[in-house]
């Protein structure tokens, strides 16, 4: 009966503390105590999370852990305390250029920020793969290229949120913004952004004063290419710098109403990004 007990009592344990590992890009690391760290992490199996770091401040391992970081997570688990410990961390992709420019290192962690206030868009694994290939991308890219590639960023983010505008059509006539090829650039008229419709207006629905986002055929036209091609197919798309500015002014603006409330990594990062 005894050793029954026992066993019984080893089992209902173990349910609760275990070892486990995933694949995780680390959103952030913050301080917890003198000398630990508290992370956050991203995982396409397991979501959002926070694990702690144990260790000095000279810790190779600590090195590891750093914002931005892909890689294997190894944890261990008390759901019984209510705690989860990082134990290593094995990197399979990091982003040196990011410590090197303002740019890119203020975009990645608008890109942490926007997944922890949408708790990964409620689908991580679609979460992952696109954060993944921002931060990928921006690598590779030069500042400019990575300014732009925010701009998409935001588009698809958007979309995985189930909330992206349709810009193809006025949402109150359904005339068609985009006539011909996607590609030359033809549309009939400018669209004005509805906060109530979601949705853009063309001008015969409604007079364009008082509204604040008017985008032009071209700022239309991209976000569509960006919403219906490959990655590879809109980065051979140029556009001029009066439609960068639009699109950066439309697209930071939007994204803070999808999430309710200003981003602190845009604000921090005004004249940044």
């Amino acid at each position: 009966m005894v050793n029954a007990l026992l066993t019984l009592k080893k089992k209902v344990y173990t349910e609760y503390v275990r070892n486990f590992q995933c694949d995780a890009l680390i959103l952030n690391v913050t301080r917890q105590g003198e000398n630990n760290r508290n992370v956050c992490l991203l995982s396409p199996e397991h979501g959002i999370f926070n694990a702690t770091l144990f260790g000095g401040a000279k810790s190779r391992f600590r090195s590891l852990v750093s914002p931005f970081n892909r890689g294997t997570a190894y944890l261990y688990k008390d759901e019984t305390k209510h705690t989860c410990k990082l134990t290593d961390f094995d990197v399979k992709k990091y982003h040196p250029s990011f410590r090197e420019n303002l740019y890119k290192s203020y975009a990645a962690t608008f890109a942490s920020e926007l997944a922890v206030r949408t708790k990964g868009s409620g689908s991580y694994k679609d979460a992952f793969t696109l954060i993944n290939g921002f931060l990928d991308g921006m690598e590779l890219s030069s500042e400019n290229e990575s300014r732009l590639g925010t701009l998409r960023f935001i588009w698809r983010y958007l979309g995985i949120m189930g909330i992206r505008p349709s810009v193809s059509e006025c949402c109150q006539c359904g005339r068609s913004f985009i006539s011909g090829k996607l590609e030359e650039n033809a549309v009939l008229c400018k669209g004005a952004y509805s906060e109530a419709d979601n949705g853009f207006i063309c001008d015969e629905c409604t007079s364009m004063d008082g509204k604040m986002y008017v985008l032009d055929k071209k700022a239309l036209t991209y976000l569509e290419a960006t919403a219906s091609l490959s990655p590879a197919q809109v980065r051979n798309i140029s556009i001029d710098g009066q439609v960068m500015t639009q699109l950066r002014q439309f697209c930071f603006y939007i994204i803070q109403f999808a999430c309710g409330s200003r981003l602190k990594s845009i604000e921090s990062g005004l004249g940044i990004l």
